[in-house]
């Protein structure tokens, strides 16, 4: 399973440029996995919307440089850059400059599909293949580390299926 992961460039999404960027001192030694709580995306298209309206509430209400996770994942498995690799997040409060942020595009109540996890695994794995990532990362759901339900029930409940791809 230790193959690329394709990954939608921010420019194919159609992000704004970033106020600014911060660049990981060292390779991240920790992943937070977040939910984005607005509802799922079915396609492409509407997947496109959902980053575009995402990064617009991080910049614009949440006063964010940029959009505030690292990659985002649809249920279909498309993983999508936001600020992407050996980039400061702004996803878990005080835990950003060792992390990695990624958010699965949904509320999850719901359980995460199959293809979602896998494509998140294959992430993971490129990760640390090209050196962005710790072989020994830590991973966490973004409830372990700050006052929030984040990333939902079900999601909170599948972490052990990600944490197997260390």
């Amino acid at each position: 399973m230790d193959r690329q992961v394709s990954i939608v460039s921010r420019q194919e999404w159609g992000a704004v440029t970033p106020k600014q960027k911060e660049a990981l001192k060292r390779s991240a030694s920790r992943v937070v996995v977040h939910h984005t709580a607005y509802p799922s995306c079915k396609d492409l298209a509407e997947c496109k919307t959902c980053l575009v309206s995402i990064q617009r509430y991080h910049m614009k209400d949440r006063k964010f440089d940029d959009i505030g996770y690292n990659f985002l994942v649809a249920g279909d498995g498309t993983v999508f850059e936001g600020r992407g690799w050996g980039v400061v997040g702004a996803h878990t409060k005080d835990h950003n400059s060792d992390s990695l942020g990624i958010a699965f595009m949904g509320n999850f109540s719901n359980t995460p599909s199959k293809k979602a996890i896998v494509a998140v695994k294959q992430l993971l794995q490129s990760g640390v293949s090209a050196g962005f990532l710790q072989p020994g990362f830590a991973l966490y759901g973004h409830r372990d580390l700050g006052n929030t339900e984040c990333p939902g029930e079900k999601l909170y409940a599948a972490l052990p299926q990600l944490r197997s791809a260390s």
